[in-house]
């Protein structure tokens, strides 16, 4: 998710629906998150300026169909006139709570039940109301394995909370993809941001192999590069926030990464441009992710609230941390390789 993929952030917005609302929002299928306080409402169009109009669909023409799909867009037309009318929540950060849980959440459930088959534990080790930083490793060629974390903290951890990501420069610079980011509750990665969101309460998630895990090639799977200079740690220690090791298995099968591209990589400004047995050789058709199985462990967590203040400015305490967790990481990866039986499970 980002190049020293830091530490990711936001604080979640309110949801102003009622329970009995929420549950009829199109596309829910997954649990309900708990409310939160937004500091930025939405504002409906201003007065004057013409919108386009949009008819529902007529009683005679829902009564004709199924009761099944007369529900659901009797859903889509509610959601869709609350989204014209500005009646949602967004935070300081952009964070649009609604548009997260019921849209974009709704797409990725899918890969994360169906497709991947994630199986996730150890989700007791996040806090359910205080804030916290996941570390991961990161792989992949495309950060799936990201996504797959923040569906698992809010659809099965028993709070459902939001996980707030740092992202790298690319990711915000992109046209459409750093909006997409912003309103799925991730933000720039920077050490401020992150402690803001951790003081609040939050699950802020961060990367720290940044674009050195997700860009390695397929015979480097499952080992771990290094850290960066441990920003994360320096941040959890000045909030006084749990850090917890995650390690994910599955995503580096996704894409295997064969080879890489450096010169189209240099002219399209990537860190990367990946050759797969399937990209791009097979076009377009070489993006679909294969469907291997996935497992996503939270581990004990590391408390840093013993730590007297001004820790953070320790580099022989930040190092070892970030060691620590380096290698509790590496550790739960080879735990969770050999409980799965195969690539695609």
């Amino acid at each position: 998710m980002s190049p020293e993929a830091r530490i990711i952030p936001i604080d979640a917005a309110a949801n102003r629906l009622s329970p009995s609302k929420a549950a009829r929002l199109v596309g829910n299928t997954g649990p309900q998150p708990a409310a939160r306080r937004s500091t930025k409402v939405a504002s409906a169009p201003p007065a004057g300026e013409a919108t386009p109009p949009v008819e529902p669909p007529s009683d005679s023409e829902l009564s004709a169909l199924p009761d099944e799909l007369r529900a659901t867009l009797e859903q889509v037309w509610e959601f869709i006139e609350r989204r014209r009318a500005g009646d949602y929540a967004v935070d300081e950060f952009g964070f649009d709570a609604e548009l997260n849980d019921h849209v974009l959440m709704a797409i990725l459930r899918p890969l994360y039940r169906s497709w991947f088959r994630v199986e996730s534990s150890g989700l007791e080790n996040v806090p359910a109301t205080t804030g916290a930083l996941v570390v991961a490793n990161h792989s992949g060629t495309v950060a799936f394995d990201a996504m797959m974390t923040q569906v698992a903290l809010l659809d099965d951890h028993p709070a459902h909370r939001h996980l707030r990501m740092l992202g790298a420069n690319l990711v915000f610079q992109t046209p459409f993809l750093g909006e997409l980011a912003r309103k799925a509750g991730h933000t720039l990665a920077c050490t401020p941001d992150a402690e803001r969101l951790l003081g609040r309460g939050e699950v802020v998630g961060v990367w720290p192999e940044g674009f050195k895990g997700i860009g390695k090639p397929f015979s480097d799977r499952y080992k771990l590069q290094r850290f960066g200079r441990g920003g994360f740690v320096a941040a959890a220690l000045r909030m006084k926030a749990p850090i917890i090791p995650t390690a994910i298995v599955g995503a580096e099968e996704i894409y295997p990464m064969i080879a890489n591209a450096k010169t189209v990589a240099r002219l399209l400004g990537l860190p990367y441009f990946p050759i797969t047995p399937t990209f791009p050789m097979l076009g377009p058709l070489g993006l679909v992710p294969l469907p291997s199985k996935w497992f996503i462990h939270f581990g004990d967590p590391i408390p840093t609230d013993q730590y007297p203040d001004g820790a953070a400015d320790d580099p022989m305490l930040v190092f070892n941390l970030t060691d620590q967790v380096r290698e509790q990481i590496q550790q739960s990866l080879y735990r969770l390789l050999m409980k799965r039986p195969s690539v695609f499970g």
